[in-house]
């Protein structure tokens, strides 16, 4: 039986102290927070887990500088608090990454006050970082070439964080995390709908992963079409929909003080633009922030920030134009980026936080809308949801969520933090030893680190040393999936056997981000899927 058949069986009619709605950020911090603290938990998303605004993330872990425009002090010094921490506890997940701004016409103020405030940032993070720089043009063109400067007034350089792997990658380590704890844990699940009573929590889902084409795709034990209709009870219900929660507490008719209204972000991830690892940054002729960020060998161009009413609307041909416009007018390429040399795109939609007043935001009031989080709780029918926040404050929002199940009367276990972060130090170097007995102590291909040990034990952390089991049994498994990938076939057979694989996408946009920076021709290739089917079936039949 597979890992999702298993969590299915135990799901159906189950009962639980919490059932979570939602495996996004939210979500999954929730079930590993609360599954660590000794609650049985279960958590269900109706697509695959981060597999909405979680992975259209800028895979950025930062404090929020742009925030401090706004006077924003206490929720910069919470998300810089809570940046410091994420990279003591994952230091290989995340690392320190520098920003390099370049302030030209399109900047909204002079370059000492942006140096100021980069001042004040580095200070408000308690020095954690590297020190600020401010900087002249000819330092800009010295340190950046491919920046055009012929209208910059200078710029500053300042450091935050970044996911050296991608975002949705890191939810499922909260899932896995949630899993190792007890939790169940089940993709492709609906919630059909929810009732309350005296006694508690009915809900009834439906698997919706069921009777796929492709054999090696599909979870061989799901439930037929007429068992997929199932029911859960539960205590309390965690409403991490994200985006959608707000039809959720709809539907359950409770009512709240805040609101969700939605920012849609694009990206554009092309070609590698630039050597050296560290953010550009710019403003665009709005006088908004958009980024060049590092992504393995690519490099990723975005944000934007539409105001939208769908959650669900995608990159349109203005979309694109916009962000390539911009950037071909503030580098100096040698041929400009077009539609060609999009290799792919993240879109998402940022659920914003307003209060709920009856009145709409003005499009003043909306671009200023920061990424904060609100937490209600709803004690009589027993309902906590989580509005907004982002990868940063995630954290934050699991040890929140154990305080407000608390308050509805569950005895909560000893906290002893098991629920986040990476082994221990001396554990990982046990590791990279080991790895170095097979060959992986060459530098990837891809990745900037310094081993494919590296670049393993970012990826699968205590599990790491599967890979290299799997490897010992079949010496084939040691090679890359695909040709300049870093990602090796052992990686997904034990990704199959261990991460939930429901689709192809599963693995190649979500545990991987192989989507991201693989030519579409190239991971499309049938050479690709007929391996890519024969290591999962491998993993099934294990």
């Amino acid at each position: 039986m597979t890992l999702r058949a298993d969590n299915l069986d135990r799901l159906r009619d189950g009962d639980f102290d919490v059932l979570v709605i939602g495996g996004g950020i939210n979500g999954a911090v929730s079930a590993a927070a609360l599954s660590g603290r000794g609650l049985s938990v279960a958590i269900v998303d109706r697509g695959d887990f981060a597999s909405f605004t979680s992975q259209e993330s800028s895979n950025l872990v930062w404090g929020g500088f742009k925030y401090l425009e706004n006077y924003e002090l206490p929720l910069v010094w919470k998300l810089c608090s809570s940046r410091n921490r994420l990279m003591r506890t994952y230091p290989t997940q995340i690392t320190e990454l520098g920003f390099l701004a370049t302030l030209d016409k399109t900047a909204p103020f002079p370059a000492w006050l942006a140096g100021l405030g980069a001042f004040g940032y580095w200070g408000i993070g308690r020095f954690f970082t590297k020190r600020p720089r401010l900087l002249t043009s000819k330092i800009i063109k010295k340190s950046e070439p491919i920046v055009d400067v012929s209208t910059a007034k200078g710029g500053i350089e300042y450091a935050d964080a970044y996911l050296r792997e991608n975002d949705s990658r890191f939810v499922w380590n909260f899932v896995r995390s949630a899993l190792n704890a007890g939790a169940v844990a089940v993709n492709y699940v609906n919630l059909d709908s929810a009732t309350h009573s005296d006694s508690g929590w009915t809900a009834t889902l439906r698997d919706t992963a069921t009777l796929r084409d492709t054999a090696t795709l599909r979870d061989t034990a799901s439930p037929t079409n007429e068992a997929s209709v199932f029911t859960v009870r539960a205590k309390v219900l965690v409403n991490a929909a994200g985006p959608f929660v707000d039809g959720l507490n709809q539907d359950w008719k409770i009512e709240t003080n805040h609101r969700i209204v939605y920012s849609k972000g694009i990206h554009l991830v092309v070609p590698k633009l630039t050597e050296s690892e560290r953010v550009l940054a710019f403003f665009d002729e709005t006088g908004r922030l958009f980024y060049v960020i590092p992504m393995a060998n690519r490099s990723v161009v975005g944000t934007t920030d539409t105001r939208t009413e769908r959650a669900d609307e995608g990159v349109t041909d203005e979309d694109r134009q916009f962000l390539l416009d911009q950037i071909n007018a503030h580098l100096e390429l040698d041929q400009p980026l077009g539609t060609s040399d999009i290799i792919s795109e993240r879109c998402g939609v940022r659920p914003l936080v307003v209060e709920t007043d009856g009145n709409d935001q003005t499009e003043t009031d909306w671009t200023s809308l920061s990424r904060k989080h609100e937490l209600e709780v709803d004690p009589r029918q027993r309902v906590v949801t989580l509005f907004g926040g982002k990868l940063t404050d995630c954290l934050n929002i699991g040890e929140e969520l154990m305080e407000a199940v608390e308050e509805l009367g569950l005895a909560l276990g000893p906290d002893t933090d098991s629920w986040f972060g990476e082994p221990s130090n001396e554990e990982r170097e046990a590791f990279y030893r080991r790895a170095k007995q097979f060959g992986l102590d060459r530098p990837p291909s891809v990745e900037r680190a310094v081993t494919m040990a590296e670049v393993i034990w970012r990826r699968h952390a205590d599990a790491s040393d599967m890979v290299l089991d799997l490897i010992e049994d079949d010496p084939s498994l040691g090679r890359e999936f695909i040709e300049a990938s870093d990602v090796l076939r052992a990686e997904v057979v034990l990704m199959g056997e261990r991460e939930m694989i429901v689709h192809p996408q599963d693995l190649l946009r979500r545990r991987t981000k192989l989507a991201l920076i693989i030519e579409p021709e190239r991971l499309n290739s049938a050479d690709a899927k007929v391996d890519l089917d024969g290591l999962l079936g491998v993993a099934r039949s294990s």
